[in-house]
């Protein structure tokens, strides 16, 4: 495998390389918790309007569940099942999860159809979801709080109207708190992190810093998780107020 850490940022945490690609195609593990996963999001978020099932799968078969704006929650979601059919390789000495789904928080206005879905602008998020959720079973190892993921190397924006280029996977915190965990059984608890868009100056200052500055200046700005394409880049120096 191409796995390689041995770098590590100004902020203290390993920089993680794929030089190798990933892992050779195999037969999907099976939607194991798709119908516990479905119910925990009807019962904290609302219906599941649609739910977008993949035709192929590889290693594990990634669905996507939709729940459309309401008047009391007026944002569109996206949340994964799949991805926590495997458990995720963990090391040892963290105290992570090893079942994770993942999901985006879009504004009302997004378009979410399968016409919409053939224009990269208004698919991308869909498309990250998916991928994130197989990335660390193709490549043997996890992802979990703070952690970044670049799009591409060198990254590049998610479509032509946004400069938006990596994300960070965070809790959500337009969501219900008891929707973060998902109890299965005694051996299986899933958690739920929100993938939130960042800007390459954003990833850069997480990887000098460590995600602390990043959060505090979310905060103070008033950035969460429903995603803004044309949002502030909390990197970038303003009238002297960094």
């Amino acid at each position: 495998m191409g796995k390689k850490h041995n770098l590590v940022s100004l902020s203290g945490a390993p920089i993680f390389r794929y030089t190798d690609g990933a892992k050779e195609w195999e037969s999907p593990h099976g939607e194991e918790s798709i119908d516990a996963i479905s119910d925990h999001i009807e019962q904290h978020l609302g219906t599941v309007e649609s739910v977008f099932h993949e035709i192929v799968s590889d290693t594990v078969h990634v669905d996507v569940h939709h729940v459309k704006p309401t008047p009391t929650r007026p944002m569109h979601t996206l949340i994964t099942s799949g991805m926590s059919d495997l458990p995720m390789k963990v090391p040892e000495d963290i105290d992570a999860p090893i079942h994770l789904e993942l999901m985006v928080t879009l504004p009302q206005s997004w378009r979410i159809d399968e016409q919409s879905f053939r224009d990269e602008r208004w698919y991308w998020p869909a498309r990250q979801l998916k991928y994130l959720a197989r990335f660390p079973h193709k490549y043997d190892t996890w992802l979990g709080w703070g952690h970044t993921v670049p799009n591409g190397d060198p990254a590049e924006p998610f479509a032509v109207n946004t400069k938006l280029s990596g994300v960070i996977l965070l809790p959500s915190v337009v969501v219900p708190e008891a929707f973060h965990k998902l109890v299965i059984d005694e051996n299986k608890t899933i958690a739920f992190f929100s993938v939130v868009p960042l800007y390459d100056e954003e990833m850069n200052l997480k990887l000098k810093k460590g995600t602390d500055p990043i959060l505090a200046r979310f905060e103070k700005w008033g950035i969460n998780d429903i995603i803004d394409i044309e949002r502030r880049n909390v990197a970038k120096k303003r009238l002297g107020l960094f």
